[in-house]
């Protein structure tokens, strides 16, 4: 009995040293395999971008992973342009791209450099709204307005791509564009009302 504990006792003595021994090996044993300066983080290079956002020549230094939308929201402070899926799923983040429909959350802001941006903040002169921000207001095709600046921009590219000749049209040009509180008929309607005005957008 007493030659079983002895035993015993010595394999756990055993055990409990060679777990011992590995841990405090461990950590050079890492350290040769990884060195040291591949542990820590390197510095992203910056990168200059210059656009020209409403009018406005922008140029800053910014993380090459940087997205256009987050560029304009954080860095330009236009958060008018708005944030939803980030997948391109939703069309909240739309802008126009020297003059095209673009989903902001899926281009790098890198890519448009040299380029020409306008987000709804460009849209209205002063005080004088743009006709399809007003055809909006006139429609009530905004609700909680979180998807009405990318339902704005779309509207308009919708208008000046000629691809708004009937509701069908309108309705399958802006499909992309998701609006939680369901004001499609409405978001319609003042595309339409926009449409048959004649005004220039």
């Amino acid at each position: 009995m007493k030659k079983y504990c002895y035993q015993n006792s010595r394999r756990q003595f055993l055990r409990t040293t060679g777990t011992l021994a590995a841990f405090s090996l461990a950590p050079t044993m890492l350290v040769k395999a990884f060195p040291i300066e591949n542990a820590i983080p390197q510095p992203v290079p910056k990168e200059k971008i210059t656009l020209l956002v409403n009018g406005i020549e922008r140029s800053a230094e910014i993380d090459g992973r940087t997205t256009l939308l987050d560029f304009l929201r954080e860095q330009l402070g236009l958060t008018g342009t708005k944030k939803g899926c980030a997948m391109g799923q939703c069309g909240a983040c739309i802008v126009h791209i020297d003059g095209r429909r673009m989903n902001s959350c899926l281009s790098l802001a890198t890519f448009n450099n040299g380029k020409t941006v306008t987000t709804i903040e460009g849209l209205a002169k002063e005080d004088q709204l743009h006709p399809l921000q007003e055809a909006f207001v006139v429609h009530d095709a905004m609700q909680c307005g979180y998807c009405t600046p990318g339902q704005i921009m779309s509207g308009i590219a919708c208008i000046r791509e000629k691809r708004a000749g009937s509701r069908e049209d309108i309705q399958r040009y802006v499909s992309g564009n998701i609006c939680r509180c369901g004001a499609y008929q409405n978001i319609v309607d003042a595309i339409a009302s926009v449409q048959e005005s004649g005004k220039t957008v």
